[in-house]
């Protein structure tokens, strides 16, 4: 998977941070330090940076070379495997927590549930978290869903916390909970079309397509005087994992 290679040093500076509070979270869920912390599909490090606040020892599983590479320069003490989560082979008894920031949909949906529960020791934490990217201006945020629509009809936004139902609905772990995180962050219109040009569907498209994307966006961030303030959600989904691992 190479869709974030080519823009590893644009996503790095335009992707907005975990809020801190999550490792604390992770932590009292997990009831003491644990003796490891895997993260699947770290990119360049935007949850990494929380994860490494846990205090453990830390593996990151990234298939791009160009992301681990960031990766490797950021935290020269983690391990990085540049893999998918697909191939990586955990170790021996599992790991104490296993945790996917903004990644879970490109896990294979039928296998990730399972998988996670196969690497985590006895008891160990599930931690999935991500950004929910809202409008604190309902009217912007219409008149820009409105412009992404008119660009391609196709686009389609999953529900709100998807990754909590998945979790719950496979049915793999014990006392599935989530923690919601909210602030405002104010872009102005470089750094918020720079910030699109990171998001999954806008890079599947064609060139062409990409392009009038970006122009309609910058057009109605213009109307509203050159700024948009997100209304930045932040999921976190955690869970445990029970004495024996379950077939699935």
């Amino acid at each position: 998977m190479d869709t974030f290679g080519p823009i590893a040093d644009l996503y790095e500076s335009v992707r907005p941070g975990y809020p801190p509070e999550i490792a604390d979270a992770i932590l009292a869920h997990h009831g003491s330090t644990p003796t490891s912390v895997v993260e699947v599909g770290a990119g360049t490090g935007k949850g990494t940076d929380v994860l490494a606040r846990i205090g453990a020892p830390l593996t990151c599983i990234e298939p791009d070379p160009r992301m681990a590479a960031s990766l490797a320069r950021r935290f020269p003490d983690a391990r990085i495997h540049t893999t998918t989560f697909e191939r990586w082979s955990p170790p021996a008894g599992g790991v104490g927590v296993l945790a996917c920031a903004m990644a879970w949909h490109w896990l294979a949906p039928a296998t990730r549930n399972t998988q996670a529960r196969r690497a985590l020791a006895p008891g160990g934490t599930l931690a999935v978290f991500g950004h929910r990217y809202g409008y604190a201006d309902a009217a912007q945020g219409a008149a820009i869903r409105s412009a992404l629509h008119a660009v391609d009809p196709t686009v389609r936004e999953r529900p709100v916390d998807w990754f909590y139902q998945d979790i719950v609905d496979r049915g793999q772990f014990d006392d599935v909970r989530r923690e919601v995180f909210g602030r405002d962050l104010r872009l102005d219109k470089e750094q918020y079309l720079g910030l699109v040009r990171t998001f999954g569907p806008y890079l599947s498209r064609p060139p062409a397509q990409q392009q009038r994307a970006i122009t309609s966006l910058g057009r109605v961030v213009d109307e509203f005087g050159g700024t948009v303030v997100l209304a930045l959600r932040t999921t976190l989904v955690l869970a445990r994992a029970g004495r024996q691992a379950r077939a699935g």
